[in-house]
């Protein structure tokens, strides 16, 4: 019988902002995140504006932003939140699941794209994860993201937001744990961290603190690089 890790990390609140214009959806995603271990709802939003001045009011762990919103869209009000205030992490909550938003999102700066059809546990650890400075992807999403890089689609306004210095990858891989290099690859392919949890036998504090581990251990900010280094790592690859 497999044992479960210890956990190494101790998890605190995430002071969450809600930013969606509508106002039974927000209300409703408040009450149910209200209800959830780790979380508390700091402030609300009802357009992008808002969201860029709450967020500098509030300093919240999380912003979780739709995109479509009056006033300034949900991308906009990423770009401005993480260009001035780069501790507050955006998780981009959305109906749009096109590969063009996706990846917009992600090049200005977002922590995590998920879509409203997704399961409320899905959401919380979405936002549980990116406060504890690791990322999320809706299932399937991080394919799109590699054939991306492979087929070097990114346009040139983009590119500031993905470039990296030269790196040693095979030294930088050396630094991490048999687990964490575990974990590396599979968030990559873009995992979420129950089926992480569940694939490796451990628990979900467990994954974040490895997911945490390995951004900072190789100096990862966001999901593209993540993503990036595991390519020019040889761990992934751009098939279906």
């Amino acid at each position: 019988m497999s044992m479960s890790e210890p956990d190494t990390h101790e998890t605190r609140t995430a002071r969450v902002l809600l930013a969606d214009d509508h106002d039974i959806l927000r209300q409703g995603l408040k009450m149910l995140l209200d209800l959830q271990d780790g979380i508390e709802i700091v402030g609300e939003a009802r357009t992008g504006r808002e969201a860029v001045e709450q967020a500098r009011a509030l300093q919240p762990d999380v912003v979780v932003m739709d995109i479509s919103m009056p006033d300034m869209d949900g991308l906009e009000a990423c770009r401005r939140i993480r260009q001035e205030l780069p501790a507050i992490q955006v998780l981009m909550l959305t109906m749009h699941e096109s590969e063009e938003y996706f990846l917009h999102a992600l090049r200005l700066g977002a922590a995590g794209y998920l879509v409203k059809k997704a399961a409320p546990t899905e959401l919380s650890m979405a936002i549980l994860s990116v406060a504890s400075g690791g990322a999320f992807l809706y299932p399937g999403l991080a394919k799109v993201l590699i054939r991306d890089f492979v087929a070097n689609t990114a346009p040139p306004s983009a590119l500031p937001a993905l470039r990296e210095p030269v790196r040693d990858t095979i030294s930088e891989l050396r630094n991490l744990t048999p687990r964490e290099l575990e974990v590396l690859k599979l968030v990559a392919e873009g995992h979420t961290n129950q089926e992480i949890a569940d694939e490796l036998v451990i628990s979900i504090k467990t994954v974040q603190a490895h997911r945490a581990n390995v951004m900072e251990k190789l100096g990862l900010h966001n999901i593209t690089h993540l993503v990036r280094f595991a390519l020019r790592a040889g761990l992934l690859t751009d098939e279906p």
